[in-house]
C-alpha cells in the first residue's frame, strides 16, 4: 500500500515511486510466502496530488504496465498470482487510479502475462458500472478473486440494497467459479452475527456448514 500516513494507497501506477513499489512488492512475497498466501493485491494506487487525472493517466498507465510486468516476472518465480482491484472513485476513494473492470482488463491484455488476473469487488463495480451479470460473463476469464458487499452500505449480502446475492451466488457457480469468496465489507454487528447471511443461504441450497450437500451424504 505505500506510506498510508502520507495519504498513499498502493504504488503501482505512481510516476517516480517505482523502487519503493519493488520494495514493498518483495516484502509482500516474503509475508505471502510465510504463511502460504498464493494471491498478492497489487495496489494501483491515487493520483498525485495537484494533478489532472486526464493529463497524467498516460503517463500512470505507463508506470503501471513497467511495474506489473516486472510483478508477473517476480511473482512467476512464487506460483503467486498478482491481483488488479478496480475501486470506485464516486464513493470510496476519488483519487484511485483503476477505478473499471473494463480499464483493469484493457490494462492486463496490454501487459500480457497469465499470471495477473482481475480482483472484482462487486461493490465497486456495481457502483461504477452496474450491469454485473453481463460483466461477470464478460470477464470471467480474467477473474482471479472475487469479493462481496451490499450497495450502498457496504455491509453484509442480505442487508438493505441494490444486490441480490442469492441470484449472483448461483451466476457464479453457473460459470464455474471454484474460488474463495471474500467477504469485503462492514458488519453491521460482530463478525459472527455478521455470517447470519451465510448460514441461511447455505440452508436454502440444502447445504451444510461445511460447504458440502446433504443430499450427498
Amino acid at each position: 500500500p505505500g506510506d498510508q500516513e502520507a495519504g498513499e494507497l498502493g504504488l503501482a501506477a505512481v510516476p517516480g515511486r517505482q523502487a519503493a513499489f519493488r520494495q514493498g512488492l518483495e516484502a509482500a512475497v516474503h509475508y505471502a510466502r510465510a504463511v502460504g498466501c498464493p494471491r498478492i493485491h497489487v495496489m494501483a494506487g491515487r493520483v498525485p496530488l495537484g494533478t489532472d487525472r486526464a493529463a497524467v493517466a498516460g503517463e500512470m498507465e505507463t508506470t503501471f504496465i513497467e511495474n506489473l510486468r516486472y510483478t508477473a516476472d517476480l511473482l512467476s518465480q512464487e506460483d503467486i498470482i498478482g491481483l488488479l482491484e478496480p475501486i470506485n472513485n464516486r464513493i470510496t476513494d476519488p483519487r484511485y487510479y483503476l477505478n473499471t473492470p473494463h480499464q483493469a482488463a484493457a490494462i492486463l491484455e496490454k501487459v500480457g502475462r497469465p499470471n495477473l488476473k482481475l480482483q472484482l469487488d462487486l461493490f465497486h463495480c456495481q457502483i461504477m458500472d452496474g450491469n454485473l451479470s453481463r460483466n461477470l460473463e464478460k470477464y470471467f476469464p480474467l477473474i482471479g478473486h472475487i469479493q462481496i458487499a451490499q450497495v450502498p452500505g457496504r455491509h453484509e449480502p442480505d442487508s438493505p440494497g441494490e444486490l441480490n446475492f442469492p441470484y449472483i451466488f448461483e451466476l457464479l457457480e453457473s460459470l464455474g467459479y471454484s474460488g474463495y469468496v471474500g467477504c469485503e465489507y462492514a458488519p453491521k454487528g460482530d463478525t459472527l452475527e455478521g455470517l447470519g447471511w451465510l448460514r441461511s443461504y447455505w440452508e436454502s441450497r440444502g447445504l451444510q456448514p461445511t460447504g458440502t450437500s446433504k443430499a450427498a451424504k
